[in-house]
């Protein structure tokens, strides 16, 4: 059914003379719109023509995509302006086997938009057009497993000042899958509050999970606040004893996301001394789904304070 609708689309193109701004007629539309629906059933009405003529437009080799994702699926993808935005979107929906409400969700929250975001030059963001995970160590960027803000909200957790940590953590333990989706392609979770012991001191990091594209550790710890230079430290160590003590030869470095409430650009800058490479980063999260215009002002935000801090 794909791609007999790609088919159709491409068709309606080919009688506009090839051109793709070429505005077909609302009468000859109803008319094909009736010659099809006579002929072949439902599913041929006007308004669908139209999504079919823009699925061909947006799609105009009809490879994977055809074959893989529903016409649900290209439904909202079409409705992606961003050719770039579109493509990532349609190629995680076919590597992630997301669900169209999954999808929905995804364009809704910026996915794609968030993961740019933090990224730090061109290089950066043309390997996450590519894919939005490195996939060997030559292309390994702690980067590309960060993005911000993280939307939360369906943990169906109201922001609370009473809220505690531990809460929050059983909330996404209970929404794992969802939580994982929320990260990105490829992890696998390792267990929450995993004990580290150093010379008798016993520490708990509160989520660990394993990136198996980017080979490397993710430790997660959550705050109810911005982070301050104690959390900061704590996580150092924690990536630390990670890198020393667990990580393989085949391992890359450990990424450590302090995922806080609140965001404090000035005490990560100063406590981490202007370098990201050591693999710490503090992302702020939301339990409520931001407007459009509030999560675009986010994003703008997090591209500013990320080019601030590598200065």
């Amino acid at each position: 059914m794909v791609q007999a609708y790609w088919t159709v689309g491409k068709l309606i193109i080919e009688a506009q003379g090839g051109q793709s701004k070429a505005t077909y007629g609302n009468k000859l539309l109803d008319e094909l719109a009736g010659r099809l629906t006579k002929e072949f059933g439902k599913g041929f009405d006007s308004s669908n023509l139209r999504r079919m003529r823009q699925f061909y437009l947006s799609f105009p080799i009809c490879d994977t995509v055809c074959h893989k994702l529903s016409w649900s699926h290209i439904r909202h993808l079409i409705k992606v302006s961003d050719p770039k935005a579109r493509a990532y979107y349609a190629d995680e929906a076919i590597k992630g086997a997301w669900s169209v409400r999954e999808l929905e969700r995804q364009i809704a929250t910026q996915h794609y938009e968030r993961l740019l975001s933090a990224q730090r030059d061109q290089a950066d963001t043309d390997a996450l057009l590519r894919a939005n995970l490195p996939i060997s160590p030559e292309k390994y960027d702690p980067l590309a497993l960060v993005h911000d803000p993280f939307i939360l909200e369906f943990l169906d957790v109201k922001p609370d000042a009473a809220l505690q940590e531990s809460e929050l953590e059983k909330a996404i333990i209970a929404h794992l899958e969802q939580f994982m989706l929320e990260l990105g392609r490829g992890f696998a979770f390792l267990g929450r509050q995993k004990r580290i012991t150093i010379d008798g001191q016993h520490f708990y990091p509160d989520l660990v999970f394993y990136n198996i594209p980017a080979r490397c550790y993710v430790i997660i710890d959550l705050k109810m606040h911005s982070p301050d230079y104690a959390d900061i430290g704590q996580m150092q160590l924690y990536v630390n004893y990670y890198n020393m003590d667990v990580c393989t030869e085949h391992d890359n470095p450990t990424v450590g996301i302090i995922l806080c409430s609140e965001k404090n650009d000035a005490i990560v800058r100063y406590t981490l001394g202007n370098r990201n490479d050591i693999g710490v980063f503090s992302p702020q999260y939301k339990l409520i789904m931001p407007t459009e215009d509030e999560l675009k002002r986010e994003i703008e935000n997090t591209r500013e304070s990320f080019t601030l801090l590598n200065q």
